[in-house]
């Protein structure tokens, strides 16, 4: 039995919650492998998490106590699975979906009012997540409103540490994907969309079980909206608070994917991932026994000076391969290209169809609770 750890920190308190990210820079500067109750071990510099990032054979990806296709999967099993899923975020996959996807994006900001102030993570964010997700999957537009519920009780849950809850929450949206099934296997004729696409997959020469194929799509679908709204509020904060940059992308908008990922390194819309270590280990100068869960803190790590010199500055010439917004090692985001595009697309159309973006008053805009990162209300006003 292990000796009870005392706590670096408490992750959780109104002080931490009320700025994550300056908490974490703080934290990164005087204990940067930390312990707490709530997340184990937090690592917060950018060094100590690309060691966990690049050795999965120390640092186990299964840190679920559920099935989590892949995303808690180590190699072998992870590496097939992830062969059935990189063909959906290739080039062609793209390409054929970049139409709906920029109508999308348009469509949502055409909603913006002419001059007037908006709430930037409802009417923006929470709306193009939802539309575009449930379009990729090929899912009704009726299920917006209970996505959109489901996800705010499920961040409520985490944070609480509620394990009924969450497992209830599970449950209930296992339900909504299971339902999607039934409806193609009653079709003469399913669409040739996403989902019936994966219902056809197979490995190790099987048909994926329906457990699988519900783990697969939860994971994608919960991750697509919490992070893609979340990016939408950051992006379009940033460029309402710093109106020389807006003026540039309207002027070079060449630059718009390095300067969103630029945004969201300095602003993380996804603030951890977990794995597990798979024998005693030291990292940081902390030992950490077989077991433990270590937390990885992106919001911290792609902030580390050490890496990125004026890391509250966005530089468009920093190395791109040092920013792990969308992870790195065997477990890299496999939806990286559809975010990106996706990101790309809203923003383009953000600053077509407006002539200026700038904040509500003093900035009053709600920073999120972990585990959500960016906001929960960014208040702007907009003039077309």
């Amino acid at each position: 039995m292990s000796t009870p750890r005392e706590n670096d920190w408490d992750p959780r308190t109104e002080e931490v919650q009320a700025d994550q990210i300056q908490a974490y820079d703080d934290m990164r500067s005087h204990c940067p492998v930390a312990f707490s109750d709530y997340l184990q071990w937090s690592l917060l510099r950018h060094a100590d998490v690309m060691r966990v990032l690049e050795d999965h054979v120390t640092f186990s990806n299964a840190a679920s106590r559920h099935l989590s296709v892949p995303n808690a999967m180590d190699p072998p099993e992870h590496t097939g699975f992830r062969r059935i899923i990189e063909p959906y975020f290739n080039k062609a996959a793209m390409d054929e979906f970049s139409p709906r996807c920029r109508a999308i994006a348009e469509g949502v900001v055409e909603r913006l009012p002419h001059d007037g102030e908006v709430e930037a993570m409802a009417a923006m964010g929470q709306n193009f997540a939802l539309e575009i997700q449930c379009a990729f999957m090929g899912w009704p537009d009726s299920l917006h409103e209970p996505l959109r519920d489901w996800v705010k009780r499920q961040q409520a849950a985490t944070f609480a540490g509620d394990r009924e809850a969450l497992g209830k929450l599970a449950l209930e949206f296992d339900g909504v994907i299971r339902e999607r099934l039934a409806v193609r296997r009653r079709m003469d004729t399913p669409p040739d969309d996403v989902t019936t696409r994966l219902m056809h997959e197979t490995i190790d020469g099987r048909p994926l079980t329906d457990e699988e194929l519900v783990s697969l799509m939860r994971n994608w679908t919960v991750g697509e909206l919490g992070t893609i709204s979340a990016s939408i509020g950051i992006v379009m904060r940033f460029l309402a608070a710093n109106q020389d940059w807006q003026q540039r992308l309207r002027d070079e908008p060449t630059i718009v994917s390095g300067l969103i990922d630029e945004i969201l390194r300095l602003d993380a819309p996804l603030m951890s991932n977990r794995r597990v270590a798979t024998c005693p280990v030291e990292v940081g100068g902390r030992r950490i026994e077989k077991g433990e869960r270590l937390t990885i803190l992106w919001g911290s790590a792609n902030r580390d000076a050490e890496v990125f010199p004026e890391p509250d500055q966005v530089r468009l010439d920093r190395d791109p391969r040092h920013n792990l917004l969308y992870g790195a090692g065997v477990h890299v985001c496999p939806g990286a290209p559809l975010a990106r595009m996706e990101l790309v697309y809203f923003t383009q159309a953000l600053m077509s169809a407006t002539r200026e973006i700038r904040l509500a008053g003093e900035d009053p805009a709600v920073r999120a609770r972990y585990p959500a990162g960016g906001y929960d209300r960014v208040p702007l006003y907009v003039r077309r």
